[in-house]
């Protein structure tokens, strides 16, 4: 008897590899995914916003690397002791007013110059629902107090000429960008069940619509392989609303197979033993055997930074070797 039903994800007609570069954006789930990409050597830059969650915010930041928008001291704001600006994540936020532009600044050129290059745009949207103050949608709240803002649930409409727009300046930017929507898993309850749902509906109608009309766009379902593949609170956090570890790495998988060509697939594996063997504990760091060990490691990222130039093994290659001497 079968307790579940499982799907894979129809196959990209084109494939991302090793020598793409991928520009991930949205939602925390886009950093889980980022951080497996990685830290499986993939050329990634991950969130140069910081998280976010609404369509309106991604578009925003993400016509801002196009523009390579410099932000100045008028777009920040002082709260709860430190600087803050409307587009990013509290990451940025710093008590040095001077310390918070210059890395926003530093954050967005870099975007714009990955993004001149980059192969891959992956963009995870979270929520349609969007916090206004004085009719202009916020990123993140800062933990400023939520009266002090509009809330209200994004169009379908909305969602589709908002991303429709930033499609176009992203291709004509970089013309030989492809972008992968997802949804993001992560339920947003405190926005309410039935208001969970609302938005997530609004963001997959929106993301269909997009893929069906842009030929540089792809879908990628993780929001369906969480909700109606695994379909068990087994796999979620707990706090019921973050997918667990067992979870992530269900959907990371279904993402190699479906995104992912056989060489790259390939290649990951061999990647996998030597990030492994750089994380090793060794019981005796004297001894011959461990030697040994660190020399084996050390011919493999040789040989792998001889076969594949465009992929950085610096940090193993430095590990391996000072390690040996």
């Amino acid at each position: 008897m079968d307790f579940r039903l499982e799907f894979s994800p129809k196959p990209f007609e084109v494939k991302i590899n090793y020598q793409h570069n991928l520009l991930l954006i949205g939602s925390c789930f886009t950093e889980q995914i980022g951080t497996k990409l990685a830290n499986c050597k993939f050329s990634v830059l991950d969130n140069p916003n910081g998280i976010l969650f609404n369509p309106v915010s991604i578009c925003k930041a993400i016509e801002s690397y196009i523009d390579n928008r410099q932000y100045s001291n008028a777009d920040l704001f002082y709260q709860n002791e430190s600087w803050n600006s409307w587009q990013h994540h509290s990451r940025f936020s710093n008590p040095d007013k001077e310390k918070c532009l210059t890395v926003i600044n530093e954050s967005q050129t870099d975007a714009y110059e990955f993004l001149k290059n980059a192969d891959w745009l992956l963009i995870t949207l979270g929520s349609a629902f969007v916090y206004e103050l004085d009719n202009k949608v916020v990123a993140n709240c800062h933990k400023v107090p939520t009266d002090k803002f509009e809330k209200r649930l994004l169009s379908n409409e909305e969602v589709i000429e908002g991303l429709q727009s930033t499609i176009e300046k992203a291709v004509a930017f970089n013309p030989g960008l492809n972008i992968i929507f997802t949804i993001s898993p992560v339920r947003h309850l405190r926005d309410g069940f039935i208001e969970n749902n609302r938005s997530k509906a609004t963001l997959i109608h929106a993301v269909h619509q997009l893929v069906e009309k842009n030929s540089a766009c792809f879908y990628f379902p993780a929001y369906e392989l969480v909700i109606d593949d695994l379909r068990d609170y087994r796999f979620y956090a707990e706090d019921m609303v973050h997918p667990n570890y067992a979870a992530t790495n269900y959907v990371w998988e279904k993402f190699i197979t479906a995104c992912i060509d056989e060489p790259s697939q390939q290649l990951m594996k061999e990647i996998a033993v030597i990030v492994a063997a750089k994380n090793h504990k060794p019981f005796n760091p004297t001894s011959e055997q461990h030697k040994k060990f660190l020399q084996t490691n050390m011919e493999k990222v040789n040989r792998l930074q001889k076969d594949f130039p465009y992929i950085n093994f610096k940090g193993e290659a430095d590990y391996f070797g000072f390690k040996n001497k």
